[in-house]
């Protein structure tokens, strides 16, 4: 099962989460906004113990 990740649109800045399995990547996303297909996944930052 897929994990959800957080996805920003280079585009129109429309965050959204979607599903995200790193042996599926590259795979072409597209906003659900403004269907542009400039997506990046956003990395989070690690937490602190």
């Amino acid at each position: 099962m897929a994990e959800e990740a957080n996805f920003k649109c280079l585009r129109c800045g429309h965050q959204f989460k979607a599903p995200f399995s790193p042996k599926d990547e590259p795979q072409e996303r597209a906003c659900p906004e403004c269907g542009s297909n400039s997506v990046r996944r956003i990395k989070e930052k690690a937490k602190k113990k």
